[in-house]
């Protein structure tokens, strides 16, 4: 059991690093200004395009749908980490 948090733990950071790799290129700001705190709209001035791209990234990168009411739910770094990784098919 404990190697599996340990795959889900990595799992989840490596979810991270790639939203925060994707928002840095796309919003052109440095990867340090984006934590899991870090909100879309307020802290990076992402605009609605802004977040489309980012949802079909992680639809496209993990193999997941998110629905336009999920999407509008999600306001925050961690909360997209977090839908990722509660949704990504099982291997």
């Amino acid at each position: 059991m404990e190697g599996r948090a340990q795959n889900l733990a990595m799992s989840r950071d490596e979810v991270f690093e790639k939203v925060r790799a994707h928002l840095a290129s796309e919003l052109e700001v440095g990867p340090d200004r984006i934590t899991e705190d870090t909100r879309f709209r307020e802290d990076l001035d992402a605009d609605s395009l802004d977040l489309y791209e980012l949802v079909m990234e992680l639809e496209d990168s993990y193999r997941i749908k998110v629905s336009e009411e999920e999407a509008a739910r999600i306001e925050t770094v961690r909360e997209a980490v977090d839908f990722v990784v509660e949704h990504v098919p099982s291997s």
